[in-house]
């Protein structure tokens, strides 16, 4: 099965579960919770503008919409800030009840944990202001040049593919500088130690309506069916209800919408 028609048959099957979920408790047992009244949900808070910290408290899309989520669900929401690489040891590990976290959907992943998709999103290569090396898009002008990716993030997936076709056209490599955050990929483009940036089209509108005048897009925007959800752990069937019919309630009062809205995000990455 080819990665398009995974994530739509992913979103097709996820959304018709939640348009047919039952009322909260009446037909599934409730989830087994890591604390009482409370939705422990690890996240790594360094992917604008899905999670961040601002001022020392955490901010994004999606901690508006678990907070909204968990409200509808007469649940408490409780972080647990952590690196990307720890989150899905620390739901297998029962450390957390879900993973909120901006994550990709992918058959690796899937084959670890469960998703409940809420957006779909694509990517931007972003340079310095005036694109001083003439970079055009996610295409071969990329050959030859330091491209910065968030470590294990789909990114970084994309760029190594990237360096396999200027491989196969016979152009110099492309060098994949990894990081922990997008952020620090935008530091490296603008200290001139990585010549562009692969980032999600939300993270784009963020960084560059923040510092429009130090980085610029170039190309078209890429891959823009990658559906991102909550994870829960393999076989979780009652916290993945749980999640559906919560989500389910935001849609339907227009919350979720709202908070699309909220972060500039465009009307594409909606899948309801």
């Amino acid at each position: 099965m080819s990665k398009k028609a995974f994530l739509r048959r992913y979103a097709a099957v996820s959304l018709a579960a939640i348009c047919l979920s039952a009322p909260l408790f009446s037909q599934a047992a409730a989830p087994a919770l890591v604390s009482k009244g409370h939705l422990t949900y690890g996240t790594a808070a360094t992917f604008m503008p899905f999670e961040f910290t601002k001022d020392g408290k955490l901010s994004g899309f999606d901690i508006d919409l678990i907070t909204a989520l968990s409200e509808k669900l007469a649940l408490t929401p409780e972080p647990m800030s952590m690196e990307f690489k720890g989150l899905i040891p620390a739901l297998q590990g029962k450390r957390l009840d879900i993973i909120n976290s901006a994550m990709y959907i992918n058959p690796t992943r899937s084959e670890q944990v469960d998703f409940v998709p809420y957006l779909k999103i694509g990517s931007r290569v972003i340079v310095a202001k005036g694109n001083p090396e003439k970079i055009t898009g996610r295409d071969l002008s990329l050959c030859g040049k330091n491209i910065a990716v968030t470590l294990g993030g789909i990114e970084e997936s994309q760029a190594r593919a990237d360096n396999q076709k200027c491989l196969d056209a016979k152009k110099p490599a492309l060098t994949v500088l990894t990081f922990p955050a997008a952020t620090d990929s935008a530091v490296a483009v603008a200290q001139k130690r990585a010549d562009a940036e692969f980032l999600s089209t939300p993270g784009a509108v963020a960084l560059l309506s923040e510092k429009g005048d130090s980085f610029e897009a170039v190309g078209a925007e890429f891959e823009a069916d990658t559906h991102i959800g909550f994870a829960v752990r393999k076989g979780d069937t009652e916290m993945k209800s749980l999640l559906e019919k919560g989500l389910q309630d935001v849609v339907k009062d227009g919350t979720y919408q709202k908070i699309i809205s909220k972060w500039q995000f465009p009307a594409s990455v909606s899948i309801f």
